[in-house]
This record gives structure tokens, sequence and C-alpha cells, in this order.
């Protein structure tokens, strides 16, 4: 999480969202990637790997180039309140009652920790606009429920086929596969109608529009669309940046944008300050998935709390793997300084959490 040589940008009619906006769809079929630039790719000023490669190695202190946090901003403070808040909805959210064999499973990964990252997003966009931290939470909840089903998932026998997960033995090691598989479709089920029940304080119409985005951000079109081709392009001989940026975009950006969206239109944000949250989100959620795959050849499995180096051992394409180590930590760098661009206009405090949020995805250590 098939050696199939799979476009995943073959076909992209247009069709009409949720909101009314036009947007690609994509049709996924078997052939031989054209080379064709594709939508999805995004109109960032200093997004483009190629940019990367090509210009001279100038900077001395990577760290220099990143806005720094406004001073009145204790982080460590912010991670650990914000978690806390988190877990405790969660816990609440998530009773164990009967079938209690499928609320073990589902307690079992979604309080097993985390960095919690989504839901901190969720709510750090949200107070943006000075929104209620307990407005964006049942949002908050779904994202990360929704991120613990895809690694459940992601990590049974036919996907990925791992034995570590935060520290822990993987759902299906402890309750069988059958019981993670069922586990994840019933959080994935529950995301949806916990957002639909228990927000608060805004119009239901906001609560719609929140909905559809969390749909879109995790079907065909989003995260599924991403592990679909992650999985066809192992072993594939001959797949570029584009390709790579289409997997990375979907399976990990989308939910990670659909996050910060979520806060905002919760937040009450309007289109314009929606758009340069999206733009903030879909750096952040590439600079992730970068990240992680330089982790995932720099980092011990003790370290990570998953194993490493199973995207070597599985013949998948990363960044490191494309364009090495160092080009990929100057590639997070610009997505990292791209992102807290999109923020320049918003009031310094408040925007503070969200420059934080994208210091700490970029040099995290796992």
């Amino acid at each position: 999480m098939s050696v199939l040589a799979v476009n995943p940008i073959a076909k992209w009619p247009q069709t009409i969202d949720v909101h009314g906006a036009r947007r690609s769809r994509s049709t996924l079929f078997l052939s031989h990637p054209p080379n064709i630039k594709p939508p999805f790719s995004l109109p960032l000023k200093n997004y483009s790997v190629s940019a990367i490669l090509t210009k001279q190695d100038s900077q001395t202190d990577d760290k220099n180039r990143i806005f720094s946090t406004s001073p009145t901003l204790d982080f460590n403070k912010y991670m650990l309140e914000k978690a806390s808040s988190v877990n405790k909805a969660l816990e609440e959210a998530v009773l164990l009652q009967e079938p209690f064999k499928i609320h073990e499973s589902m307690r079992y990964s979604l309080l097993a920790g985390g960095k919690r990252v989504r839901p901190m997003l969720c709510i750090a966009a949200c107070e943006l606009f000075g929104g209620e931290e307990s407005t964006a939470m049942p949002a908050a909840c779904a994202a990360e429920m929704i991120h613990t089903m895809s690694l459940m998932h992601d990590d049974l026998p036919c996907m990925d086929n791992d034995d570590l997960r935060r520290g822990k033995p993987t759902n299906h090691k402890v309750f069988g596969e059958d019981v993670a598989v069922l586990a994840g479709d019933a959080m994935l089920a529950f995301a949806f109608e916990y957002v639909a029940t228990a927000t608060r304080g805004v119009p239901a119409a906001r609560i719609v529009r929140v909905l559809g985005e969390l749909a879109k951000s995790i079907g065909s079109e989003g995260l599924v669309a991403g592990q679909v081709v992650d999985i066809c392009s192992e072993g594939m001989a001959g797949v570029g940046l584009e390709h790579l940026e289409f997997i990375h975009h979907h399976k990990t950006a989308a939910l990670l944008e659909g996050s910060v969206v979520m806060g905002a239109i919760l937040g009450g944000g309007n289109e314009e300050e929606i758009a340069k949250l999206r733009k903030f989100a879909k750096c952040i959620g590439l600079l992730f998935q970068v990240v992680d795959d330089i982790l995932d050849v720099t980092k011990s499995s003790q370290e990570l709390g998953k194993t490493a180096g199973k995207d070597l051992v599985a013949d998948k394409t990363t960044y490191p793997k494309l364009i090495g180590v160092q080009k990929s930590r100057e590639f997070a760098d610009d997505l990292n300084r791209e992102a807290q661009e999109q923020l320049i206009h918003f009031d310094p405090k408040r925007a503070a959490p969200l420059i934080a949020l994208a210091n700490y995805i970029a040099y995290r250590d796992n």
C-alpha cells in the first residue's frame, strides 16, 4: 500500500462537485503513461521539483528561510493541550459497547497515540477565523478516525502487510484480518455520522459543505485514488515525478487538505480565504509525504514506531529514490516556505499555530 503499467491521469473530464464548482474527475485505466503534464499540478511559484534540482545550492541554513512562529506561542504547550482535547473527544466518541469485539478493535487503533496532526490543523484553521475549538472538534475527530481507518487497511496483508504501527502490533495482528477490515469500515461510516450529529453552533449549510469536502478527500478521487495508483505502481519501471506527485497528493495530502479546509469552512472563512488555506494545505500535505519518504530511509523502525525501509523493500518510487535525500530535503524546505506564504495576510497571532504546525511537519523525526 503489481507491476501493471498504470496511467492515473489518462482522462480528466470535467464534473461538478457538491458545491457547484468545476473540478477534474480522473478515470483510471491500464495503459502506458503518456508524457503530459497532469492537471492536478499545483500552481505554486516554488513548487516544481525540477526547479529544486536546477537551482544553486546557496542556502547555508534551510531553517533560516522559514518564517518563525509568534514569540507568544508556546508550541509544545499548544500541541499537548490540543492533543489532550482531541484524545478526550475521541475516547468519548467511540465507546466500548456491544458488539465488544468491533469497538475494541476500533479503539485499539484510534486511541493508540499518534501525532494528531490532522485534528490540530482542522482546529487551528477554524480558530484562524475566530471559530471555537468545540465547533471544529467533530470534524477534527472525523479526520483522525478516517486517517486511522486508512492505516488499519493499509497495514493488511493484501496491502502493505505491516506488523507494526505507532509502536504496537497492527490491528489485524491483534484482532484478525476480518475484524480489522470491519472495524475500519465502521470507523469510516461513524466519522460522517459524528460530524453530522455532533457539530454545533454553525449553519447547517456549512456542515453539509464539510461533509462534501471530507467525502471528496477520501474517495476514488482522493485518498483511495492515491492508494490504488500506489499499489499498481510497485515495481513499475520509469515512474517519474509527475506520477509520484499524483500518488502523494491523493494518498496523503488530500486528507490533510480536507482537514484544513473543513476547519476554515466551520470557522466562517470567505471563498478567497478558504482558497488560501487550501493552497497552504496542498503544500503541507505534499510536504508531509516528502518528509515521510526521507524518514523511511534515514530512521530506524524503533525511531519511527513503524517498519522502516518498507518502501525500498516493496520497490516503491519515492522522492529520495528519484532525486536523492538532499534534493528531497530542499524540496521539502520550499514546500514549507510556499505554504507559510499563504498565511502572510492573516492575523499573525491566530496564524501562529498553523505556521508552527507546518514547521513541525517539516522537521519532525517520526
